[in-house]
């Protein structure tokens, strides 16, 4: 488990650096940033919203709270994790950090879906009427979100970060991401995912300055039933993704237990 919470630390140094992004830039426009009476960014102002009247995402997040990329289900009771026993018997094997070295992460594979949201580097979304484009400086990955109606094949190229199809439910926009392939940890514990995986992400932003996001992780090689949980993220004005190369000078491995990642 201290592996673990060294890796989380690590990122969260790495994310640090993404504080002076400023500084690479001059005359820097507001992005249209609302200010309340002292000059300061209003985060508690009315969320944007596109042409179209739907809610506007666009803007740089990151996590409230760093504990879910270690526990995604950090907020759940025990045994809200509906493990299959082929399932648990993977996650009890991991939890004490003794696989560590097996965790995509640390060999600089995509973190996956939603994991990669809850890591401590930021992210940017895109916004456009046809499809939302989320930049995460995290391994300097990248997602589409097509709007398009367009429908995944039954059979597609598993990929580590899937195929999201998204839809608006009034002012909530729903991400439908499948075609995994299985490889991914879904959080740092290290709870499996399979090739059968299909996450529902559901994105509101109550204000200007935040988004709420529900999970639903659907998995059925690996769990049981459906299981749900809730994420916060907050707006970084004015900030800029900066260059993340995890396979430059990466020297953690070595250092970690467990065997090397197949």
């Amino acid at each position: 488990m201290r592996a673990a919470q060294n890796s989380a630390i690590a990122l969260a140094a790495l994310a640090l650096l993404g504080s002076p992004a400023m500084a690479q830039w001059r005359n820097m426009p507001s992005e249209g940033i609302p200010k309340n009476a002292a000059g300061k960014p209003d985060l508690t102002a009315p969320a944007p919203r596109t042409a179209d009247k739907h809610p506007d995402f666009s803007g740089m997040w990151e996590q409230d709270n760093t504990k879910y990329v270690r526990d995604i289900a950090s907020d759940l009771k025990a045994g809200d994790v509906p493990f299959l026993p082929a399932a648990k018997a993977i996650y009890d094997a991991r939890i004490d950090g003794s696989h560590e070295k097996e965790d995509p992460d640390a060999n600089c594979l995509p973190q996956g879906v939603p994991k990669i949201e809850a890591a401590p580097a930021p992210w940017r979304v895109v916004q456009t009427p046809g499809r939302i484009v989320f930049l995460y400086e995290a391994f300097n990955l990248w997602r589409q979100v097509f709007l398009d109606g367009r429908e995944l094949v039954a059979d597609p190229n598993p990929t580590w970060m899937g195929y999201s199809t998204g839809k608006w439910d009034g002012d909530t926009l729903v991400v439908e991401t499948r075609g995994f392939n299985g490889k991914a940890w879904l959080d740092q514990l290290g709870k499996p995912s399979t090739d059968a995986l299909h996450v529902t992400e559901r994105y509101r932003r109550p204000d200007f300055g935040h988004i709420t996001k529900q999970i639903t992780i659907d998995d059925p090689k690996a769990y049981s039933r459906p299981w749900t949980v809730t994420q916060g993220f907050h707006l970084v004005p004015g900030g800029e993704l900066l260059e993340f190369i995890c396979n430059e000078n990466n020297v953690d491995v070595p250092h970690l237990p467990g065997s090397a990642s197949k």
